[in-house]
Parts: C-alpha cells; structure tokens; sequence
C-alpha cells in the first residue's frame, strides 16, 4: 500500500504539521519544507501528492500569501480543518518573565501577542520562520533568556518548559488549514455541507462587482468570503476571491456560475470540499 505524502512549511510542532496529523488522520508521510512557495511547488512538481496551508484566521483575516499562490499555480483546495490556536510562552526552565531578554516566534504569533510583550518591555521580539522554528531555536541555543511563543507541542518536541499559557490577546483565536492539490474534488460525502471556492477578474468600471455577485442572491447562493487581492504587474487592479456554500454540480451552484462568467474577464475555480468546523 502506497503512503500518500503531504508537505507542510516548518517543522514538527508548527500548527501546520497539527493541521496535518487533523485532515489526513496521522496515516501520510509529512514532509516538512521551508516555505509556503515550497509547499507549491513541491505540490504542483508531484513530489507530493498535498500540501497542506494556513488560509484564514479569526484575528488577522486572509492569509495573503495563500491566496495569492492558490491563483498563480495549478492547485485546488481539497479539504479544509480548523484549529483552536493557543500560544505560550516556552522557555529553558520556570525563567520569571523579568529574567527573559529574547522572545522568538513568527511574525504574525509575535503580532497576536501584544499584550504580552508590551508587558515585557525590556525584551526584544526576534522573528523566526515559523513558531516550532523559534522553540526549536530556543532549545538548542539552551539560553535560558530567550524564550519562544510557540505551542504545547512544540514544548514536548523541544524538552522546553511552558512559562506562561495561552498568552495571545485573544484566546479564542482560530486558524483555517486546507490540503491542497492538482485536481479539483468533484465527489459528495453524503450529509456533509460543501464549499466550492473561485476566483474571478471584473472589468475596471462602475458596477462590475455588482454585477459579477448578483446571480448568487437571485439563486439564493450563501457568499461565505469575498476577499481582493492586487493582480501582479497590474497595478492599482484587483482580482477576487470568494468562497460559496454549495457543491459545483449542484444546478443552483454550476447556473450562478455560468452567469457569473459572463460577467466577467476571468473565473478560475479552485476548490470543491467538504465544510469543516473546530469542532470536526
């Protein structure tokens, strides 16, 4: 039996490789690499059959970069997850907060913790590829005046010490993960509510994104997300992306479309998945 591969941006203990274990059940082959891009590219040269990547979050929105890939290479969402996403504070030891000088993380982990380093204002804020990266950082350096805002999983990876939990501004923060990958699902799961997610270009005049999403209400259509993106090389010009609450060959779903595309200078699908929620 042939091990399906799955490649993730990081390393084990990033919230990607949890997202990993979550949509393929812990049964693939997890392929760390170092960038989103790569994640792409080793997707779309077939040396892995998914990738797996951060779309959406509850605090800071769209993931740009995702979005952004998904409309330059040939991929499709396959399957999305949701995880509760908690930051603590990890350290060499119970080091008192006074005592730490050095604080690692990713960027937007750093950003989702003001708070907390607002309250340490004689620590600087240091910004790593990823939030294991920044543990595993901490761990070998074995400094204990730098610390990491990294998960619990990332603490038992890395034998460090969880100084403080749960210290993001906001505890109920959520991250949206989906599998990517060169086909477009097209099959039903029976009683599972479905997504279909697309792109599209409108002409540069007055009504034109009106007009694009006005089939969508006379069919009745949920427009679950609406995001714009700058088109590269094209300044000051916007593609969209959005996501429906429907199957693709629902006819409600696949009419709207149609007439969507005529309204339109573009329309790309790419992605026809089941709904996931956190508690799934």
């Amino acid at each position: 039996m042939v091990s399906l591969t799955v490649a993730y941006a990081g390393r084990d203990g990033a919230h990607a490789a949890t997202a990993c274990d979550r949509l393929f059940a812990e049964s693939a082959t997890v392929v760390p690499l170092p960038s989103f891009a790569a994640v792409a590219a080793a997707t779309v040269a077939g040396e892995v059959q998914f990738g797996v990547l951060p779309i959406e979050s509850t605090l800071v929105g769209p993931i740009a970069e995702t979005h952004d890939l998904l409309q330059a290479a040939p991929l499709s969402i396959a399957n999305e997850t949701v995880l509760h996403v908690r930051h603590c504070l990890l350290g060499i030891g119970q080091v008192p907060l006074e005592q730490i000088r050095v604080v690692r993380s990713h960027a937007a982990a750093l950003d989702q913790c003001r708070r907390l380093l607002a309250a340490m204002p004689w620590a600087s804020a240091i910004a790593s590829g990823s939030t294991a990266e920044a543990a595993a950082e901490v761990a070998e350096r074995g400094d204990p005046s730098e610390a990491a805002i990294a998960s619990e999983r990332a603490a038992e990876l890395y034998g460090l010490t969880v100084v403080s939990g749960d210290v993001g501004d906001h505890p109920e923060t959520y991250t949206r993960f989906v599998s990517v990958a060169t086909h477009t699902r097209l099959d039903r799961i029976p009683g599972e509510e479905w997504r279909t997610a697309f792109s599209f270009v409108t002409d540069h005049r007055p009504g034109a994104l009106h007009r694009a999403i006005e089939p969508f209400a006379r069919h009745g259509i949920d427009l679950v997300q609406l995001v714009s993106r700058p088109i590269p090389d094209t300044p000051w010009r916007y593609c969209f992306h959005a996501v429906l609450a429907g199957h693709p060959l629902d006819e409600p779903i696949s009419g709207a479309l149609r007439e969507v595309r005529l309204q339109t200078r573009r329309l790309k699908v790419f992605g026809s998945y089941p709904a996931r929620s956190e508690d799934s």
